[in-house]
C-alpha cells in the first residue's frame, strides 16, 4: 500500500521535529496531541490518545501513523494502526510491546515498524551493515550513550530522554549472545571502559537495544549484547539508587525523581560505538563505526542531538517505506534495513553531516 498522508503522535521535542522533517520530505503530515499546539508548519489536532474509540477517531483517513508517545501507548496505537490498516512506525524499546506488534504484523495490511529510533533503531542497521563485510562475523558490539556535553554532579547525566525509558532500560532483563548461547542477563552489569573520541565512558547492560538482532544472529555468532555508555561512576550510583534504596519497586516514583534532580540539556551529545570482528579471506578483522553526534540547526531551530538522532532515524525508514525501498507489508527489522539507502534518504543524511568522527 502506498502512501503519504501520516499522522504524528505525541508532539514533544522528537516527535514535532519528526513531524516537521516528514513535512519538509513532502509528506502530508497531521500532528496529534493531547494538548493545542500551534504555530507548527503542518496541521494540528487534539485528541484522547488513550482509548480505543479516541485514537481510530483521530486516525480516520490517514494512510500511516508514527507513534512517538510513551511506550506504554503503543500497544493500543498499534492495535488501532492494524484495525485500520495503516502503515505503523514507532520508537519503543519496549519488548513485550514489540512484540504484540509482530502477533499484528502477521495479518497487517500495511508495514508494521516498530524501534525505528537510535536505539534500537539506526544502531541495528549499522551493526549489520558491519556484520554483512565479513564472510563469517563472531561479534558485535553495540554500545550508545545520550549525555550532556559539560556534566555535572555524580550522576554526570541529564534527562534529556522519556524518564519512563530510561528506567525501563535500568531495570528490565538484557538479551544477549554469549559464546553462541542466547539468554537473558541483569541491566546494570557487564561494565567496561570504553574511549569515544578520547572520552573515557563507562558502558553496561541495558535493556531493549539490540531490538529483534538476537533472533537475527542466534546460530550464527558467538556474541552479541547491546551496552549503554555513561560517564565514569554513574552504573554504581544508579544500582544504589534502584536497588540499595529499593526505588525499583516504584519506577514512576523513581523517573520524577531522577528528571527533577537531572533535567534536560540543551548542550547534549550522542556517543555511538558499534564494533563487528569477523573472517574475511580467511583473516580475522574488527570493523568499526564510532561517532559523536552533537545539535543541529534544522528549520531554523537548534535540535538537540539525541531528538534530531532519533527523529531522522525513524523518518528515514519512513521516507524508504514510501519509495519502495522496503517492504509495503509485515513486520521489519532494523537490521534488514540496508544501510547505504538509509543514509541516502533526505533526512538519513542528517547522520552523514551531523557528526565528529575518530580519525
Amino acid at each position: 500500500m502506498a502512501f503519504n498522508k501520516i499522522a504524528v503522535l505525541g508532539l514533544g521535542k522528537v516527535g514535532h521535529l519528526a513531524a516537521e522533517l516528514l513535512h519538509e520530505a513532502g509528506f502530508t503530515v497531521t500532528g496529534i496531541d493531547t494538548r493545542a499546539l500551534p504555530g507548527a508548519p503542518f496541521p494540528t489536532q487534539v485528541a484522547d490518545l488513550t482509548t480505543a474509540t479516541g485514537l481510530q477517531d483521530a486516525l480516520k483517513g490517514q494512510q500511516a501513523v508514527l507513534s512517538c508517545l510513551p511506550y506504554h501507548l503503543n500497544i493500543g496505537v498499534s492495535s488501532a494502526a492494524h484495525a485500520l490498516g495503516l502503515h505503523y512506525f514507532d520508537l519503543t524499546e519496549d519488548v513485550p510491546t514489540t512484540r504484540h506488534i509482530r502477533e499484528l504484523a502477521k495479518t497487517a495490511k500495511g508495514v508494521m515498524a516498530p524501534q525505528c529510533g537510535l536505539a534500537p533503531g539506526f544502531v541495528g542497521i549499522v551493526a549489520a551493515d558491519l556484520a554483512h563485510q565479513f564472510d563469517k562475523v563472531r561479534s558485535i558490539r553495540l554500545r550508545v550513550g545520550a549525555l550532556p556535553q559539560n556534566p555535572t554532579g555524580l550522576l554526570a547525566y541529564a534527562f534529556n530522554w522519556s524518564p519512563e525509558g530510561v528506567v525501563n532500560e535500568y531495570l528490565n532483563d538484557c538479551e544477549v549472545i554469549e559464546e553462541g548461547v542466547l539468554k537473558t542477563v541483569s541491566a546494570m552489569e557487564w561494565l567496561e571502559t570504553i574511549y569515544v573520541d578520547g572520552m573515557q565512558l563507562e558502558a553496561f547492560t541495558t535493556s531493549g537495544g539490540l531490538g529483534t538482532m538476537c533472533e537475527t544472529f542466534a546460530g550464527v555468532i558467538e556474541n552479541l549484547d547491546y551496552k549503554t555508555m555513561r560517564y565514569p561512576g554513574h552504573m554504581a550510583l544508579m544500582n544504589f539508587f534502584f536497588h540499595e534504596l529499593l526505588m525499583r519497586e516504584n519506577r514512576a516514583d523513581a523517573g520524577r525523581i531522577l528528571t527533577h534532580a537531572k533535567p534536560p540539556v540543551d548542550a547534549d551529545v550522542v556517543y555511538f560505538h558499534v564494533a563487528a570482528e569477523g573472517w574475511q579471506n580467511g583473516q580475522l578483522h574488527r570493523h568499526e563505526f564510532v561517532r559523536s553526534y552533537y545539535p543541529l540547526q534544522i528549520g531554523g531551530k537548534s535540535r538537540t542531538a539525541i531528538a534530531w538522532t532519533t527523529s531522522a532515524s525513524v523518518v528515514a525508514v519512513i521516507e524508504m517505506v514510501r519509495a519502495g525501498a522496503l517492504p509495503l507489508q509485515g513486520f521489519i527489522k532494523q537490521e534488514e534495513i540496508p544501510l547505504a539507502p538509509y543514509l541516502a534518504t533526505q533526512t538519513g543524511n542528517y547522520y552523514n553531516i551531523g557528526h565528529r568522527s575518530r580519525r
